[in-house]
């Protein structure tokens, strides 16, 4: 008979547990729309949709700090490999003006077109280098002055209809919220034994 009691207790407190992390995780989302409450007359919101606003503010923060800047941005859009290629095509491009310019000039026949082009290749490189390089550093800088990562992400997020945020959050933390609804369920069990034991033992 005690042992009945204890298990209804356990059945009952795990039943509680389950149900009042439910419930705890849907007031994060809802309700959407503020709910006026009767008894304590007071404006019930989702905690989400309440503070939108300052949750869009800090995310867009934290990416902006700790993931990802404008530095970064360019620093992956233009590669080593991308300067070596502008280099590239910036040589060939001046060598064919070159080229086409001497060879239509008196002295095209006596082998200036090669000599000027050697010269290039020989002392262009250098300075064509720190030009890309300096191009690139000012491009870094007038991109981090136009471009606010964090602002943008905060209009993205305020953006977003609120309903479509939710499905959006669930998406990414189902999982975990699942087990919390679980954990929930285990722990009002092993105190509704507790319970259960103190009841038979006074």
């Amino acid at each position: 008979m005690d042992f009945l009691k204890i298990l209804l207790l356990a059945i009952i407190g795990g039943i509680i547990g389950y149900i009042t992390n439910v419930i705890a995780i849907k007031l994060i989302f809802r309700p959407i729309e503020p709910v006026r409450l009767p008894i304590i007359n007071k404006e019930f919101i989702g905690l989400i949709p309440k503070r939108k606003t300052e949750i869009a503010k800090n995310i867009g923060k934290i990416i902006e700090d700790e993931f990802l800047s404008v530095e970064d941005l360019i620093k992956k859009a233009i590669t080593e490999k991308d300067k070596e290629d502008i280099l590239f095509y910036i040589k060939f491009r001046i060598e064919k003006v070159v080229d086409e310019k001497i060879s239509q000039s008196p002295f095209g026949f006596m082998g200036i077109s090669k000599v000027v082009n050697d010269f290039i290749s020989e002392h262009i490189d250098e300075e064509l280098k720190d030009g890309i390089d300096e191009l690139s550093n000012e491009l870094i800088t007038k991109a981090s002055e136009r471009i606010n990562i964090s602002q943008m992400v905060e209009d993205k997020i305020n953006e977003l209809d609120l309903y479509k945020l939710e499905e959006i959050i669930l998406s990414i933390v189902k999982k975990e919220l699942k087990h919390i609804e679980v954990l929930g369920l285990i722990l009002g069990f092993f105190i509704g034994i507790i319970q259960g034991i103190i009841v038979i033992l006074l």
